[in-house]
Parts: C-alpha cells; structure tokens; sequence
C-alpha cells in the first residue's frame, strides 16, 4: 500500500489551518479526486521540512516524491494526476488563471494582509510570535502596532478588490465559468485567509462572495 500523500500545512496556535497557498492545493487535491492528510506546521518549524532545501510551505509528499510551492504542487498535480480533472483547463484558460494569480498575489493579498495581520498575530503560537513580528515588520516597514491602528485606512482598497470578484460571481457560478478550478481556488485561498483570521467580519453572511465559498467547500466536500 502506498503511503498517504502528507500536505504540511500552515496553523495557528489552536491549530486552524489559515495560508492561502495551503488553501490553494487542499481544493486542488479535492479537485483532483486524491486523498491525502495535514501535518500540522508552523513558522518555527523549519526542521520539519528541512528535506526540501527551504523553509515555506505548502508542501507535498506523495509517496517519495515532494514538491513546494503552490504553483509548482498545482502543476505537479495536474502534470502526475491527468486522468483526473483538469486544473487549468485548455491553454487558453491556464493563461487565464494566470493572471488570476497574478492579480492575487499583487492586489487581493495586500488588501486583505493590512487588515488581518495584527490578527493573526494574536492567533500564533507563541513562539512563532517573534518570527512573524520580525519578517512582517520588516516587509511593511511599519510595527504591528501601527498597522492595527491604520486599520480603517485600509478597508477602501479591501473593498475596492472585492468588485470584480462580486461582479463575476453574479453573473456565473464559479470564477471558471460553470465549474470551478484552480482560478477559483487562488481567490478562495485568500478569502479563507481573512476571513478566518480577522477578528471582524469581512463579509456579510447572505454577500455572493460568502455563498460561493460555501458552495466551494461543499462541491469539494471539505
């Protein structure tokens, strides 16, 4: 018997599981049909996954083969696994999702990161408290302090970025189109993100945005 795939997955000092590039390939597993378990990790963690050469996760091992990076996992998955349900779709629509990650990572992500980050903060562990400090402060430029206390300064561009996600989502079932895929699970990853970690609500119960999360994990059965 082959050994369970391992997904060493980013947690909290209560042990929820927040990352948004965790997020990503937890659907992406779901979405290629293949079982697999968490290993809980954390920032300080680093000898736990030592065997890859870096210090970041998500990362996979299935069987004797372990991949990091979400991008490099995802298309490892769909690369390793195509009998399975296609991640990307034609080469049209992966250059699509593309630019989903793209604009992820370059407008969805700092919106959301300003907001919750004194949050999470408060969710680690405690001996993660001072790595997450260190490298945040320092890629911000500001102390968590000061980046709480700002909070209401960054909600307009939260909001701003949450219109083309709104506006697509009324109009069809999924970010894809008719189904979901791995553009849907880039955006959700992000969501989750914030949306487990803030200590507010970042979105209203009956918002399109919250019915498709929730439609997400229940076509996945997560």
């Amino acid at each position: 018997m082959s050994p369970p795939r391992k997904l060493f997955d980013l947690a909290a000092g209560d042990d929820s599981r927040f990352s948004p590039y965790c997020w990503r390939i937890k659907l992406a597993l779901a979405h290629k049909n293949l079982s697999f378990e968490t290993v809980s990790w954390r920032f300080t963690d680093k000898d736990k996954i030592a065997f890859t050469g870096q210090g970041k996760v998500p990362v996979l091992v299935d069987g004797k083969t372990s991949i990091h990076d979400s991008q490099d996992i995802a298309e490892y998955l769909e690369t390793h696994y195509s009998n399975e349900p296609s991640l990307f779709g034609d080469a049209p629509q992966k250059a699509l999702t593309r630019f989903v990650k793209e604009w992820a990572e370059s407008t969805l992500h700092p919106a959301i990161a300003k907001l919750v980050l004194p949050d999470i903060f408060e969710k680690l562990a405690a001996q993660d408290q001072p790595y997450f400090r260190q490298t945040r402060e320092a890629a911000f430029g500001m102390t968590i302090e000061a980046i709480r206390a700002a909070r209401e300064t960054y909600l307009p561009a939260f909001h701003a970025a949450l219109v083309p996600i709104r506006n697509t989502l009324k109009t069809q079932n999924f970010i894809a189109g008719a189904g979901p895929a791995y553009a849907d699970h880039i955006i959700f990853g992000a969501l989750r993100w914030g949306t487990m970690m803030s200590n507010t609500p970042l979105l209203e119960p009956d918002d399109v945005i919250t019915v498709w999360m929730k439609t997400l994990l229940e076509t996945y059965g997560l």
